[in-house]
């Protein structure tokens, strides 16, 4: 599958290299990656995201920049590589538009269902990262090309949308993609943990910190919930993007096999829904606007904060029965 998708990716010329809205670690060090690789062929690429990167992986933008779209640069574009996103409208202003233009697309990812008319897809719901799939890009072509920027990248990725290696996707042969990523990468696993999770800001866990007053598990413990009020940020100066990792406090409460993260944004609600085992996380959030894995998903609820709270969790109640 990846050496057809290879060979019809690299009949073009220019690319735009797109990672999906609100990125994450997976999202941003695949498209760094894909970005390098596609270089190494000598291909015009420009990587696109409509949103900041969040501050504690940026430092992967070094390795390669990464700009907002402009219609200008999007349509000096000859094809269009998506990543870690199942359909147009995780990318973006520009999503939808690049599938009426009517030139190729291609998709990287490891979400169920992709919806979208692309010219060729290498997808896996079965891989622990959309990162793990990029590998394959550099596997299959030449891995003398994976040198130390496109492999620390890879690295963040994988190890961002794992846990940490911790969560059910992690298998032996993860672990075997990861050495080959350190053989070829030359550095230590330390260097990528520092810079992501051991940078944050006093006002970061200050968020955290009332974020956690909020814990608990109500009724029979099995569902654990955490939020953060649109106070909380205006309070310690932070904003949504500070709250990544939040939901697995609430998982990590013993007895619970499910948890939510509740965040009051302007637009509505943001759910961010997790479990262990017995809660398939990606048909709770296709009820809430949204999507994702069976054991990470997120989506959207558009109301106040206590129906959300009322009415996610008792659909998490009624899936766990």
């Amino acid at each position: 599958m990846s050496l057809s998708f290879i060979e019809s990716l690299l009949e073009y010329k220019k690319f735009g290299v797109f990672s999906h809205i609100r990125p994450d670690g997976d999202a941003i060090g695949s498209q760094v990656a894909a970005s390098i690789w596609l270089s190494k062929f000598s291909k015009n690429v420009l990587a696109f995201n409509d949103d900041a990167v969040p501050e504690n992986i940026n430092w992967l933008m070094r390795f390669f920049p990464i700009q907002k779209p402009t219609k200008e640069l999007v349509d000096s574009c000859d094809a269009f590589l998506f990543l870690d996103g199942n359909g147009a409208s995780r990318f973006g202003e520009f999503g939808e538009y690049i599938f009426k233009s009517e030139k190729p697309t291609f998709l990287i990812d490891h979400h169920p269902n992709p919806v979208g008319d692309f010219k060729s897809m290498l997808h896996s719901v079965k891989a622990c990262s959309t990162a793990e799939l990029v590998f394959q890009l550099f596997l299959n072509t030449n891995m003398d090309l994976l040198e130390k920027d496109a492999a620390m990248a890879l690295y963040a990725g994988i190890v961002t949308d794992t846990g940490s290696f911790r969560f059910d996707s992690v298998n032996a042969d993860v672990h075997t993609v990861v050495s080959e990523i350190l053989r070829r990468g030359k550095f230590s696993p330390s260097e990528v943990h520092e810079k992501i999770y051991d940078n944050k800001k006093l006002n970061q866990v200050q968020l955290l910190g009332k974020a956690l007053t909020t814990l608990e598990a109500p009724g029979d413990g099995r569902i654990g919930i955490i939020q953060i009020k649109k106070e909380f940020m205006e309070e310690t100066g932070t904003s949504y993007a500070d709250t990544e990792g939040f939901v697995a406090y609430a998982l990590s409460l013993k007895g619970v096999t499910a948890a939510i993260f509740f965040a009051e944004l302007d637009k509505g609600i943001k759910l961010s829904l997790r479990s262990k085992r017995d809660l398939d996380c990606n048909v709770w959030a296709n009820n809430f606007n949204g999507g994702g894995h069976v054991r990470a998903a997120g989506g959207w609820f558009y109301g106040n904060l206590e129906d959300a709270k009322k009415e996610v969790y008792e659909k998490g109640k009624e899936l766990l029965s």
